[in-house]
Order: structure tokens, then sequence, then C-alpha cells
């Protein structure tokens, strides 16, 4: 129901997260971990009967945070592009929230895979946030809202909205989820 920011050419952001998340399951499932997601085709998981836009979005969230925090021990990570008004902006960044210890540590290792693996020349910093992303700030569990790149950037979304690209962009969140759980 709401897809995200598009880019110019009208690529919207809610088609790549589900392509980089059925790829980054893929990775993760192969290599033994249980994945759970909140959902892997084109819904929304708001409750039934539940009318209005808003009532609906805020459904869907509040059911997402159940989901997040319904394994104790999970590590969570929301997928998503950035857009900026300015196109010149470009790179991933990782939002985190201080109300889980892990979480900084575990966006930090995300945004590190992303310079060594995809993107050597993003010098973007992790971002401490609050109430205003409220999957990370409400789940128990260590969570990142991983911002993959920016849609806003022409060059950047005319990588984004390729297969390859994707891949790439799940391998590098896998890499980082291994490594941090290995740190853990």
């Amino acid at each position: 129901m709401d897809g995200g920011c598009s880019s110019a050419a009208g690529d919207v952001e809610k088609n790549i997260n589900l392509a980089i998340l059925l790829d980054l399951r893929e990775l993760l499932q192969a290599s033994g971990y249980e994945v759970i997601v909140t959902r892997d085709t084109d819904i929304s998981i708001h409750d039934a009967g539940v009318t209005g836009i808003a009532n609906q979005k805020s459904s869907d969230m509040d059911n997402r945070l159940a989901i997040f925090n319904s394994v104790k021990g999970a590590v969570c990570l929301s997928i998503h592009q950035n857009q900026f008004t300015d196109p010149q902006y470009s790179g991933a960044q990782m939002f985190y929230a201080d109300t889980n210890s892990r979480s900084a540590a575990l966006a930090q290792t995300l945004q590190s895979q992303f310079v060594a693996f995809l993107q050597p020349e993003n010098k973007r910093e992790t971002k401490l946030v609050g109430k205003e992303l409220f999957l990370c700030y409400y789940c128990k569990n260590p969570t990142v809202m991983a911002e993959c790149g920016f849609l806003s950037n022409p060059e950047e979304a005319a990588l984004l909205v390729t297969e390859d690209y994707q891949r790439k962009v799940a391998f590098t969140l896998y890499a980082g989820l291994v490594q941090y759980l290995a740190e853990a």
C-alpha cells in the first residue's frame, strides 16, 4: 500500500526492497539460519477489517513490530532505499536506536561491509535515531534500518533496479549479518 520513495524513472522502493530481501533470505537460509520475514510478497500486513490508509499503516507497523519482537535474541533488519532533494547524495547508511545496546554494533558492522564489498567511496556514518523510526526504537532485539542507496541519485538508482546489484546488496547485508553474529 505504501510504495516508499521512487526514482526519477519511476522505480518504486518497495519492489527493490522486496527483491533484496528475497535474495538475502535465500543466502541466510542456505547457511542454516532461521529467517522470519514480515512479508515475502507485495502485501500490507495490517489486521483484517482495518479501514483507512492511516489506520492500515499503523496496524501494519504494529504487526511488523510484533514479528520483530516475537523471537528473543533475533537480529532484525528493515531494508529500505533513501531519497533526498539533492541528487548528488549516494551510498548506504545504517540507522539504529539506542534502546538495544547491540544495535549500534550491528549498524556499524553492516555499514563497514558496504564500504568493504560494494561502496569503497562511502563515507557515511551510522546514525542514531529516536521514536521517529518506530521499528528500530521499539524493537527489543538489535535492529537496524538499512538504507541501501539513494533512489534520488540517478546513477545509484540505475544500479539499484538491476538484479545483479540487488544480489550484491543482499550479499553485503548477508556478510554483515554473519560477521555480526560471529562476534556477538
